[in-house]
């Protein structure tokens, strides 16, 4: 159970990273209590948007204390960061067919690119709001090629080899610089 919970966790981290995943209070990652894998929800604050929040999100995924206790006595570096180097191998081996699927996605008139100002309120005044809404915005492109170009930049990483990317991420998720600011709904303190 340790090792699927270590490995789910190092996989939607670097995912998560990736897509600009938010939101990733203690609400919205679930356990299975069968097998330990991380089931994550509520998906809709995607491609940065957590960072123009009210209270912006500065921490690239959760990797509070509560998270890393599960990954056992070696924390973030043992198996998850492995795991996690790995992961972002493989999504940097495979980044034109992952820009491939997002540039079909800009062109889905189902799905919205920007985060509405309303939800933008509400996600950060109830503590349990899992309810996604879809944004009043008009998507005129310009969003989602905002969303793409950034996880390409994710990707490239401006030169960095796979371990050093990701002990840079590991060293912004666990800060308490980063932590001490972030929305107090999130309970970065656990």
């Amino acid at each position: 159970s340790r090792q699927v919970y270590t490995r789910g966790i190092a996989t939607n981290s670097i995912v998560g990273f990736i897509l600009g995943l938010g939101d990733r209070h203690l609400n919205n990652v679930l356990i299975d209590k069968r097998t330990g894998e991380p089931i994550h929800i509520d998906l809709g604050v995607a491609f940065d948007q957590g960072k123009l929040l009210p209270v912006p999100e500065l921490v690239p995924f959760r990797l509070t204390r509560d998270i890393v206790d599960g990954l056992g006595i070696t924390g973030v570096e043992g198996s998850f960061k492995k795991g996690s180097e790995h992961v972002y191998r493989v999504l940097r081996l495979n980044v034109e067919k992952i820009l491939g699927i997002l540039n079909v996605l800009k062109y889905d008139p189902l799905y919205s690119w920007a985060i509405s100002p309303v939800r933008k309120k509400r996600l950060q005044e109830t503590e349990n709001d899992n309810v996604s809404s879809k944004s009043n915005v008009e998507d005129d492109g310009s969003d989602a090629v905002r969303a793409v170009q950034g996880v390409e930049a994710k990707l490239n990483a401006n030169g960095l080899s796979d371990e050093a990317s990701v002990q840079e991420l590991i060293q912004e998720a666990t800060d308490y610089k980063n932590l001490g600011v972030i929305y107090l709904g999130w309970t970065p303190f656990y």
